[in-house]
């Protein structure tokens, strides 16, 4: 299976989206990049699925145009017009060859959810590994309006409590992609987990 970023490319702001190919073709997220559809068809004939992170325009500006061009189904956690499929905390997904867990870890938004295999974590903007604010472990933002600190600290909590130790990638909603090394995943995270709980800015 592989993970590819199908909006490495843009020139807009958008969040990362990520395909997998394999048994069940699937694309986390859609971006915001016209014409990833198009970067998506490069590297897979058919597309069985989209599931959201979450759905802020970052994450869905393009979601139609994808689903326009594969008839996918839709997996999310809120409701959404073209949603086939929603997720609940616990359910188990199929992307790619992989099956992940969801993980519900709101605070950046009410609907957010994270993706965990025995290997792979998608994080969404739960937690990046670099973003600006900081380089090695960040945290998604909570100064808008309908975000909360204190539930992403707690969603945090509950990402280290649910990963499993054989997590070796992390794919995020923005910045790097991150696979241990000297590192591991959980190393990260506790890291944002720490920054977050001192409060420190993000912007």
């Amino acid at each position: 299976m592989d993970v590819i970023n199908v909006t490495a490319d843009a020139e807009e702001f958008t969040c990362n989206a990520y395909l997998l190919t394999g048994e069940r073709p699937t694309l986390v997220d859609a971006g915001s990049m016209p014409g990833v559809e198009s970067v998506v068809a490069d590297h897979v004939d058919r597309l069985d699925r989209v599931v959201l992170t979450h759905q802020h325009q970052d994450h869905v500006g393009e979601l139609d145009a994808v689903l326009d061009a594969f008839d996918a189904e839709l997996y999310a956690y809120g409701d959404h017009p073209r949603r086939t499929d929603g997720l609940s905390d616990g359910d188990a997904v199929s992307m790619g060859d992989e099956s992940f867990d969801v993980v519900y870890t709101p605070g950046h938004a009410d609907d957010h959810v994270s993706l965990v295999s025995d290997h792979t974590l998608f994080s969404g903007d739960v937690v990046v590994y670099n973003d600006g604010a900081f380089e090695d472990g960040s945290f998604g933002r909570t100064d808008m309006p309908g975000q909360s600190r204190a539930r992403l600290i707690g969603s945090l909590e509950t990402l280290l409590a649910r990963l499993p130790d054989s997590v070796e990638s992390m794919y995020a909603g923005h910045g790097d992609p991150f696979h241990a090394d000297d590192e591991s995943v959980r190393d990260v995270i506790e890291r944002a987990l720490s920054r977050a709980e001192r409060r420190e800015p993000k912007y």
